[in-house]
């Protein structure tokens, strides 16, 4: 006795359509504009560094802007793959593991900055 099921065919794979309801779509536009709020957030903050700081300020300011824009051009990208994968229906995962964990790098790598310049050349 064979151990398949009687009522499916052997090797094919029954196609069914995926169901995408509305709160998908202002799902990702939320998390796009939650993104685009902490690029706000830390463009001030490098703004405040680059206009009321002195010269190290200045390099770890441009090191801050930087980063902001790289995060902008992150959720956009992101955004626009979700929004695609959302309009042609695809059963795939949404989610990116890699791109907050490279962020979280820069990140790092500015305030390291920061404090480095800070300690090679006190005030």
């Amino acid at each position: 006795m064979s151990s398949q099921p009687l009522l499916e065919p052997v090797g094919k794979r029954i196609a069914l359509p995926v169901r995408v309801e509305p709160k998908v779509f202002f799902a990702n536009e939320r998390t796009f504009l939650s993104w685009l709020n902490f690029t706000v957030v830390l463009g001030g903050l490098a703004m405040g560094l680059l206009n009321f700081g002195d010269r190290i300020s200045r390099l770890s300011a441009m090191l801050f802007i930087v980063t902001s824009m790289f995060v902008m051009l992150y959720a956009l990208y992101t955004f626009h793959w979700r929004a695609t994968k959302i309009r042609n229906r695809e059963a795939a995962a949404y989610d990116d593991r890699v791109g907050p964990t490279v962020l979280c790098v820069f990140l790092i790598v500015a305030i390291a900055f920061n404090f480095y310049l800070r300690m090679v050349n006190p005030a």
